[in-house]
């Protein structure tokens, strides 16, 4: 189990994450949403110990993690945004690597460099340097990598970002076979379609703030099941309700050339609603 308590940072007078409190259960796939600036990469480096929190702490199964905490940091394992893997070496390179700075013997890094390149799908590509490999083969090199140690916890900070619609799918299979697992994932996306498909609950942050916290599905049914998106004038307007009957009645009170259209509601249109509403400039 992950607490955070209090966890604040600071970058002089600026505040990134603000007196966070959150609770993360053990084998949880948990999303931490919010627009650009909101604190979630902030966030995720503290529990990884790659910042220090100004005010608050981190416990993993009520033990306080910090940077000499090797113990706790062991459980922990980070595949951050950018690519950051050599060019020049091989798949089988970028393991024995990770391998020997976790000193790790010969046969254990060839038994579990195979195990998780056959895990992600990636053993027939062994051999191939990672700049010759494709946007998602990179980031399931990286997570094959941030595997290597056994970690119980992974932090995944846009796992998805660049990749096409195709390769987006098969990392979210491959992330559902880690949870099956009983590994507690932490994800940050922008791809809010992503954290409704994957995660069993999300946060929503807004300014360093915690603004919502439940699963997904909770979140559907507060703001309605059903929406009615309309035009108004170059604008879309949704109206959102509990159910389909409603939804329904609505649309037949507008004009038949009004172009309205019924849908299910998406946790994207929680976060618009939540979100954007709350920035005055908009959601960026």
């Amino acid at each position: 189990m992950i607490e955070l308590k209090n966890l604040t940072k600071k970058f002089d007078d600026f505040t990134a994450v603000d007196h966070l409190n959150l609770r993360i259960e053990t084998g949880e796939f948990f999303g931490l949403l919010g627009s650009n600036g909101a604190g979630k990469t902030t966030t995720i480096s503290m529990i990884s110990t790659v910042l220090l929190p100004t005010e608050g702490e981190v416990l993993i199964d009520g033990e306080k993690v910090t940077r000499k905490a090797s113990a706790q940091k062991r459980k922990i394992s980070i595949v951050t945004q950018e690519y950051s893997m050599r060019q020049d070496m091989t798949m089988d390179e970028v393991m024995e690597y990770q391998g020997r700075l976790y000193y790790m013997s010969r046969g254990e890094i060839r038994r579990k460099t195979e195990e998780l390149l056959d895990f992600a799908g990636l053993i027939e590509y062994r051999r191939r340097i990672v700049r010759h490999l494709s946007g998602g083969m990179k980031r399931k090199l990286m997570i094959c990598r941030a595997l290597m140690t056994d970690p119980r916890i992974i932090l995944l900070d846009e796992p998805t970002a660049g990749m096409d619609a195709f390769a987006r799918r098969q990392m979210w299979e491959l992330l559902r076979k880690l949870q099956r697992q009983n590994i507690t994932i932490i994800l940050t996306t922008h791809y809010i379609e992503e954290a409704e498909a994957l995660c069993s609950r999300v946060a929503f942050l807004h300014r360093g703030k915690l603004d919502a916290v439940d699963s997904p599905g909770n979140l559907i049914c507060a703001l309605g099941k059903f929406a009615v998106d309309e035009m108004d004038g170059s604008v879309q307007r949704s109206r959102f309700f509990a159910d389909r009957a409603g939804a329904i009645a609505y649309l037949e009170q507008l004009d038949a050339d009004a172009g309205a259209t019924l849908r299910r509601t998406t946790l994207e249109d929680v976060f618009v609603e939540r979100i954007g509403k709350q920035n005055p400039a908009g959601i960026k």
